[in-house]
C-alpha cells in the first residue's frame, strides 16, 4: 500500500522540497499516518566534502544519549560543525524526538590498515545504532533525511523541507502491516550515500539480516526495508559489483531462464549470493550519489511508474504524482518486473541554485 516518489535532476539542478511534498501528498490514501519521510541530495553544498550525520535521540536535548554519542564521535572523528535540526511542531505532530546533525570526517589514525574511510563510517553508524536512545537517520555526504511518525505532508511541515534544496529527492508514505510504526522505522532507510524507499514486504528479511550481520551490519530498526540499503551497499561498495549485477542479485532471473540463456555469470551470482536475494512483493527507488535505481520484484506485484521530462526523471507508485510535477513528459512507462531502471546524473557539481 505504501506510496513512493522520486525526482532526479540529472543536470544537478537544485529544487526545494515543496515539489516532492505535493507529489507525495496526493498519495495520502497509500498511507495511514504511521510514517512519512524524505531524502534530499545536494542539501549541504557548503559541507559537501564532509559526512552529514542526522541523528535522532529519544527524549530531548538533555538526554544522556546526546552526550554519550557526542563523546563517541569526538573520540574518533573531527566534528567540524554540529547543530540542532530545526523542527516546527503543529497540531498533527505536536512533539517528536530530538534531532541533531553533525558534519564530520574520520580521524585518519583510527582507521585500521585494511579499512577504508567508508568502512569506518559504516562501523561508526552501526555502533551508534546499538547505543541506547540514539539512531543514525542518515550518514552520507551532502545528503539529508527527514522522517517520522505522521503523514508525509505533516512530516514535511514539521521539518519545513521547503527550506532545503537538492538535485535529487525521494519521498515515502508508509502503511506498515507487520512491523511497528515509530519514528526510526519510517522510510527512507540509508547508509552512506544510499537511500531506499520501498512499497511491499520483504519475506526474506530473516535470511537477508543474518547474511548482513555476518558481514558487520546490524539490523536494529524493526522493519524489513532496512536490509535493502545494506545489501546494495555490501554488493557495490565492498564486493565491487556493478549496479546491474547488484540488482540481479536482489531480483534474479529464475533458474530456468538462466539455463535457457546459458549465462554463466548470472548463474554464478545467483549461486554465490543466494542469501542476498530479496524475496516478496516490492517496488523500490534506491538513490545514491551517482543517480537512482528503480526496481520491482520479478513478478511486479507492486506498481512503479517512471517518466522523463528533459533532464528530469520521475518514479512513483502513482502516475498522478508525476503528472502533478510535470503535466507534459517526453515519455512515461512501467518497468518490467526484475528489470532495473538506472538513471545517472552528471558528475560535475553546480553548487547553489
Amino acid at each position: 500500500m505504501c506510496g513512493i516518489v522520486g525526482i532526479i535532476n540529472t543536470d544537478r539542478n537544485r529544487i526545494d522540497g515543496s515539489h516532492i511534498r505535493e507529489a507525495i501528498r496526493i498519495q495520502r490514501d497509500r498511507g495511514n499516518g504511521l510514517g512519512g519521510g524524505f531524502a534530499v541530495y545536494g542539501a549541504y553544498p557548503e559541507n559537501r566534502d564532509k559526512y552529514a550525520f542526522h541523528i535522532m535521540y529519544e527524549g530531548n536535548g538533555h538526554s544522556p544519549a546526546v552526550s554519550a554519542v557526542e563523546d563517541y564521535l569526538q573520540s574518533r572523528t573531527h566534528v567540524y560543525q554540529s547543530e540542532q535540526i530545526p523542527v516546527y511542531p503543529h497540531d498533527r505532530i505536536p512533539r517528536g524526538p530530538y534531532f541533531k546533525r553533525y558534519f564530520l570526517k574520520p580521524i585518519d589514525e583510527f582507521l585500521s590498515p585494511q579499512q577504508t574511510e567508508e568502512d569506518f563510517i559504516v562501523e561508526t553508524v552501526m555502533h551508534i545504532n546499538t547505543m541506547p536512545d540514539a539512531f543514525v537517520v542518515s550518514s552520507g555526504k551532502d545528503i539529508g533525511v527527514f522522517k517520522g511518525m505522521g503523514y508525509p505532508e505533516d512530516i514535511a511541515d514539521y521539518f519545513r523541507i521547503e527550506d532545503y534544496k537538492g538535485y535529487m529527492w525521494v519521498a515515502h508514505n508508509r502503511f506498515p502491516t507487520n512491523t511497528p510504526g515509530w519514528w526510526g522505522g519510517a522510510h527512507p532507510f540509508t547508509i552512506l550515500d544510499k537511500a531506499v524507499v520501498h512499497n511491499g514486504e520483504i519475506t526474506s528479511y530473516g535470511t537477508n539480516a543474518r547474511w548482513l550481520e555476518m558481514n558487520g551490519y546490524r539490523c536494529l530498526l524493526q522493519t524489513d526495508t532496512e536490509v535493502i540499503s545494506y545489501i546494495y551497499d555490501k554488493l557495490t561498495r565492498r564486493d565491487r559489483l556493478s549496479k546491474r549485477d547488484a540488482c540481479f542479485v536482489m531480483a534474479p532471473a529464475l533458474w530456468e531462464d538462466i539455463d535457457r540463456r546459458g549465462d554463466e555469470k548470472d548463474r554464478y551470482l545467483r549461486q554465490i549470493y543466494g542469501t542476498a536475494i530479496v524475496n516478496g512483493p516490492f517496488g523500490i527507488v534506491l538513490t545514491h550519489k551517482g543517480g537512482a535505481i528503480v526496481l520491482n520484484d520479478r513478478n511486479k506485484l507492486r506498481p512503479v511508474v517512471c517518466a522523463q521530462a528533459g533532464n528530469t526523471y520521475y518514479a512513483s507508485s502513482e502516475e498522478c504524482s508525476i503528472r502533478l510535477l510535470s503535466p507534459e513528459v517526453d515519455r512515461i512507462w512501467s518497468p518490467r518486473g526484475g528489470e532495473p531502471v538506472m538513471i545517472d546524473i552528471l558528475e560535475e557539481y553546480k553548487g547553489a541554485a
